[in-house]
């Protein structure tokens, strides 16, 4: 793997509260700069991110139900809808994590349909926020999210109590199809932590410090 193919593996990721439309223009044009996958941001930044990258091969990507994943899904459905709408290429949802503790795996596939159902085709990745799940949850997160028809398991929103492993993202890798990827998101700040989760099985990095991990890379 070389540098730009690091770079495009990576959503550019800003998703403070407090990012201001300067800093939405800063992460698009360092994302153009870069070559990376696509910017990821809350849905009030969406429809300018997407004009701001119109003319790039950069795709906008956004959160639905985050980063608790507890609305509900009509409104988790519609906040996708919403944010395609404005502009949105991506979607990445959180689970309702609540349901899949309690063990309600009908309700976590219904959640996650819906999500799907309403992108149309859009790409669907599903964020399982693994710090709060055991093994056998996080199999049974991506076995729902393949159901579902999703495109990706994700690891984590980066505002649980921890970010992407290689234990989970191998784990995870194991536990959806061929058809599927998974992207590694959250505490990645060098590219020895975006190496070792590439090489468990990361297909698409989630990541704030894309350009630390840039500066930092040495193969």
């Amino acid at each position: 793997m070389n540098k730009t193919q690091l770079a495009g593996m990576m959503d550019h990721t800003l998703l403070k509260a407090v990012a201001t439309p300067d800093q939405i223009e800063g992460i698009c044009k360092e994302a153009i700069e870069i070559g990376a996958a696509s910017v990821c941001v809350n849905p009030c930044n969406v429809r300018q991110a997407a004009e701001y990258l119109k003319n790039s091969n950069v795709k906008v990507c956004t959160v639905i139900g985050f980063p608790l994943g507890a609305n509900t899904s009509v409104v988790k459905a519609f906040e996708t809808e919403n944010a395609i709408k404005n502009g949105a290429q991506e979607v990445d949802m959180v689970i309702n994590i609540g349901a899949l503790k309690a063990g309600n795996n009908e309700e976590v596939y219904k959640d996650i349909r819906a999500v799907v159902e309403a992108a149309c085709g859009v790409l669907v990745k599903v964020i399982i926020e693994t710090c709060y799940l055991t093994d056998d949850e996080k199999v049974t997160a991506c076995k729902m999210a393949a159901k579902a028809g999703a495109d990706f398991v994700k690891t984590s929103t980066g505002f649980g109590t921890g970010g992407a492993n290689p234990h989970d993202v191998a784990l995870m890798k194991k536990s959806i199809p061929a058809s599927m990827s998974v992207k590694a998101s959250g505490g990645m700040h060098s590219w020895d932590d975006a190496k070792a989760n590439i090489e468990a099985g990361a297909d698409r990095l989630g990541v704030s410090a894309s350009l630390a991990i840039l500066d930092s890379y040495n193969e």
